[in-house]
């Protein structure tokens, strides 16, 4: 591992790398802020991959290309006087101080509960009018959801017991299967929803992140049928002239090699 000295060492060097790019090469000198907006996006989806692999060689890779993208804009925001790198990290090391009073004040904590109660109270008194402003619009429903219902426990809305969770569950999936049998497409829509929110909320009190739950899930079905549509080709068959009886044969096989 490097010394704090060799890390800071490194972070200036890939800071005058940037300076370099930005003066001299034509793709850097092109970017904008809008325009490395979705670059970053994919760059942070391709990190969270290789965290769900336990890949800790790609996790550094891509780490790097995120960071790269935060030196990036900080180098736009310093070229619009309007803030660097400095005032990023001054600017979020002020954030952590704040919010944790426990650490840097005489706030006393029992529990990692505590500490999200505080956090999220801190930021209403910040000036926030909702606990809620802090979920970004764009994030996928998914995580969305885990993070609205992070946001409200913050402040004491919760259940009490994994057991009303559940019960809530098969509620929700009751009211989904009248709507369903009453073909009202409209309702049936709305329901589901909420199945998947409840189902959602259940996650967290089972201790399930539910979007890597069902991203390994994702995971797991692609390899299965990718190995289907192998041994498929092996056996010189082409999918669409399969029964389904053939293809569960395959099926059940690749559960062999992907649980």
């Amino acid at each position: 591992m490097n010394s704090r000295k060799e890390q800071l060492a490194a972070f200036n060097r890939l800071l005058d790398i940037m300076d370099d790019l930005r003066e001299k090469c034509p793709w850097d000198q092109k970017q904008t802020l809008e325009s490395l907006r979705h670059l970053t996006i994919e760059e942070t989806y391709e990190l969270a991959d290789a965290i769900l692999d336990n890949d800790l060689t790609e996790i550094k890779k891509e780490l790097g290309d995120v960071l790269l993208h935060i030196v990036f804009y900080a180098k736009i925001g310093s070229e619009k006087k309007a803030f660097d790198i400095g005032d990023v990290a001054n600017a979020i090391a002020d954030k952590l101080i704040h919010r944790h009073p426990h650490i840097y004040g005489d706030v006393k904590v029992k529990d990692e509960a505590d500490v999200k109660r505080n956090w999220e109270q801190l930021k209403l008194k910040e000036g926030k009018t909702s606990v809620l402003e802090g979920v970004p619009k764009s994030l996928p429903a998914v995580v969305k959801a885990s993070r609205i219902q992070e946001k409200v426990v913050g402040v004491g809305f919760d259940w009490e017991k994994p057991a009303q969770v559940w019960e809530k569950v098969q509620e929700e999936l009751s009211e989904l299967n009248e709507e369903i049998k009453a073909g009202n497409k409209e309702n049936t829509e709305k329901e589901f929803g909420d199945v998947l929110f409840s189902m959602i909320n259940y996650a967290r009190f089972i201790g399930v992140n539910p979007e890597n739950a069902l991203e390994k899930t994702n995971k797991k079905f692609i390899n299965r049928f990718q190995y289907l549509e192998k041994e498929a080709k092996k056996a010189g068959k082409e999918l669409a002239d399969m029964s389904l009886v053939e293809m569960d044969e395959y099926w059940e096989k690749s559960k062999e090699y992907f649980s």
